[in-house]
């Protein structure tokens, strides 16, 4: 476990809020689904580029981490992705990968024509499945530790859900695609200067890939903290989404391609992407939005996010109905620990941050 000290910036025993957002928030981070799919929209009516376009998303397919996609898209199917980004170089870049700055789970109901998406908090205390040997990390470290694989495993862990498809997403990289489409139009959802611009809420701003940058990076002085920030995010990502697919915006296609080819990474290849856009459009009319909300804590000299065992048993209950599946109790690393410290004076009715120790789940957990 890593003794680096970082800063919070998640509000102490704060209640678990439920956000639905219609049109006006779809996209949320859903770049991997969303940018690709729409690309792919182009080219079904723009058959010239079809080929340029399956070049590159050819191109962010990853072998590594492929699972049988046949037959898993037919429009009458549940599925769920992990979507993640990172806020750190190209993703074909040669030196060591980063850690995950957002994580959402997205699970796409047809039956309800509907689409939801679960938050992850990146300071999420919880086990590195897959680690040689036992290992409690914030949940943003499993990308960096061990790549998709150990993300997608660590997620499905730590809520008891089956993830079988990610995507991960360079944000630095993409801002170059808000350049090619020529900017965006954005009302700040509030009001804050950083790195050298000036955002006023509510007020129709132009944004060229700098500006959206930093309007998309900001942390700690958002109230909201890092819930604030992915707000922001799902903001820049959907509007640069309108108008990446405009008519405008396909004399820039081959950068536009060469950007989302270089900063996204998934193991849904291109005809599943086809599939989706096929098959699913129905689901992007609704949405929901919720997360994972926890207590600050203290671990060794860091400060993590610790999930109580019925907030875990409540997203895992969620998102299994909307997957399909029956409920089942959650147990695991997570709840073992929480057992142990509530048993040692831990209480997740204090507002203080309290000291949160790890105990060794392989030898006295029921791995």
């Amino acid at each position: 476990m890593k003794d680096r000290k970082e800063r919070s910036n998640h509000p102490h025993n704060s209640r678990v809020e439920t956000h639905n957002y219609k049109n006006r928030h779809v996209g949320a981070w859903i770049i991997s689904i969303v940018v690709l799919v729409a690309v792919v929209g182009v080219a079904a009516y723009f058959a010239s580029v079809y080929f340029r376009t399956k070049s590159a998303v050819d191109k962010t397919y990853d072998p590594k981490t492929a699972v049988k996609t046949t037959g898993e898209f037919n429009g009458k199917k549940k599925f769920a992705v992990l979507l993640m980004g990172t806020d750190t170089g190209a993703l074909n870049r040669k030196e060591k990968r980063g850690r995950t700055d957002t994580m959402i789970l997205a699970v796409v109901n047809p039956a309800k024509k509907h689409y939801t998406l679960v938050s992850i908090p990146r300071d999420t205390m919880a086990q590195m499945v897959g680690n040689d040997s036992f290992k409690v990390e914030k949940i943003n470290a499993a990308y960096e530790l061990g790549g998709a694989k150990m993300s997608m495993d660590s997620v499905s862990k730590l809520i008891n859900v089956p993830i079988k498809y990610y995507a991960v997403v360079n944000m630095g990289g993409i801002m170059k695609m808000i350049r090619y489409v020529g900017g965006i139009n954005i009302r700040p959802t509030l009001s804050f200067e950083y790195g050298g611009y000036i955002f006023k809420k509510g007020k129709l701003t132009h944004m060229g890939g700098a500006g959206a940058l930093a309007y998309s990076r900001m942390r700690y002085d958002d109230p909201r903290g890092d819930y604030g920030r992915q707000e922001r995010q799902r903001q820049v990502i959907t509007t640069l989404i309108k108008k990446a697919v405009s008519v405008s915006s396909l004399s820039n296609l081959d950068s536009i391609l060469t950007s989302v080819s270089s900063n996204v990474r998934t193991n849904l290849p291109f005809i599943a992407m086809q599939q989706i856009a096929m098959n699913y459009r129905s689901c992007a009319n609704s949405s929901s939005s919720d997360y994972l909300h926890g207590y600050n804590a203290m671990i060794k000299d860091a400060a993590y996010q610790v999930q109580p065992t019925s907030e875990l048993q409540r997203i895992s209950n969620l998102v299994r109905q909307e997957l399909g599946l029956p409920e089942e109790t959650i147990s695991n690393n997570e709840t073992f620990q929480n057992e142990k410290n509530i048993a040692n004076g831990f209480s997740f009715k204090s507002d203080k941050t309290q000291d949160y120790h790890i105990y060794d789940y392989t030898e006295e957990g029921d791995n």
